[in-house]
């Protein structure tokens, strides 16, 4: 395999513009040539490495008052283009319509095409359009990764046979933190603030919480998607009169530094692929608390009561509960946090590349036979 292309929608900070970043750079170091094909850039992106070459196919500047059916068609096409100029050895798509772009681009070319869940299917791969694409479309690729085994339980066999299931990758600046024997009064999270991340829950189930332990703060670090879940949680923490111990940290790249200085952390999503912000909690050795939400990625790797606690989805009473545990019991929460750090023998940026390198080239030796 001497060359490899990615395509998503950009390199905003969200999980799966996380693992693509850190799996071109990591090819790039292995003198594979390496694309990433984007639909737009974003202010605030991952750093890709110099050897990377970034190419736009989303829509041009002309195309922007065409019709939306006219846009779609569009965007294939400019990524069809891309793909019989570059000529990669195989091109791996990550996100739902990324996926099918990716399908339909390489048509009927020999570049065989890996496609990526990142995210529970249920709600996202099964509405009506999605049922035909993918009746039309997924038998068309060359493989499928996925994060999860409910993911892969999801779809038909014809795609469960030829693909792998592979975690996201976790930085190693997350295995490196000392955490203080006397950590701050504080619970934790950082998210960006999403409807699906579930914050209001969280701060609703810490209110409980600061009524048993009136010392103890939350501070959720995240940045602002801009759908309205920020000013929810402003009322929610205005309404509650808890300014002076519920924080909105915002965006923060030193969360190695400011992770590790409190004592638990909280984690209240409906639903996940695999979350990169519980792996690099566990990952700095914290003590957690998280939902066993769909579609399976913290049940992937929290065994509860051994390396962290799985509660019910939406449930505010048992992470509040949870919570109080581990505040009150030093010894539980200092156990569940040294086992949590050896997620980094299952989840580290080169063991999550080995698997990737060695899936593609099984890929593409067998698409070269």
């Amino acid at each position: 395999m001497k060359k490899i292309a990615f395509h998503l929608n950009c390199l905003c900070q969200g999980g799966a513009e996380r693992v693509v970043s850190n799996l071109a750079n990591r090819f790039a170091q292995e003198d594979v040539k390496v694309y990433v094909a984007t639909e737009w850039y974003d202010e605030n992106e991952f750093e890709l490495d110099e050897r990377v070459t970034r190419v736009h196919v989303g829509l041009r500047d002309e195309d922007q008052n065409k019709s939306r059916v006219t846009k779609f068609l569009l965007r294939v096409k400019y990524l069809k283009e891309f793909v019989k100029e570059y000529k990669p050895d195989v091109l791996v798509a990550f996100a739902h319509r990324a996926n099918y772009r990716a399908l339909m681009a390489a048509g009927n070319s020999n570049i065989p095409v890996v496609i990526s869940v990142r995210i529970n299917p249920i709600g996202y791969y099964d509405a009506f359009s999605d049922k035909i694409q993918i009746k039309w479309l997924f038998p068309k690729a060359a493989g499928c990764v996925f994060q999860t085994q409910e993911q892969k339980d999801f779809f038909k066999p014809y795609l469960q046979d030829n693909s792998e299931i592979i975690m996201n990758p976790i930085n190693s600046k997350y295995f490196e933190v000392q955490r203080s024997s006397e950590p701050e009064k504080c619970v934790v999270n950082h998210a960006r603030l999403v409807d699906f991340k579930n914050h209001p829950m969280l701060v609703r189930a810490f209110l409980k919480v600061h009524a048993k332990h009136p010392d103890y703060q939350l501070k959720i670090y995240g940045p602002d998607s801009f759908d309205g879940t920020k000013e929810i949680l402003e009322k929610l923490i205005s309404d509650n009169k808890a300014e002076a111990y519920i924080h909105l940290m915002g965006g923060c790249d030193k969360l190695e530094v400011e992770i590790p200085k409190a004592e638990v952390y909280a984690y209240s999503s409906d639903y996940e692929g695999m979350p990169n912000s519980l792996l690099e909690a566990m990952a700095m050795g914290m003590p957690v608390v998280a939902t066993d939400c769909p579609c399976g990625g913290p049940k992937a790797v929290i065994r509860d009561g051994e390396n962290g606690f799985l509660i019910p989805v939406r449930d505010e009473e048992a992470l509040a509960d949870r919570i109080c545990r581990l505040i009150e019991d030093k010894h539980l929460a200092s156990r569940m946090g040294r086992e949590a750090s050896k997620i980094k023998e299952l989840a580290s940026t080169e063991a999550i590349f080995i698997k990737w390198r060695d899936y593609l080239e099984k890929i593409t030796d067998k698409n070269n036979r």
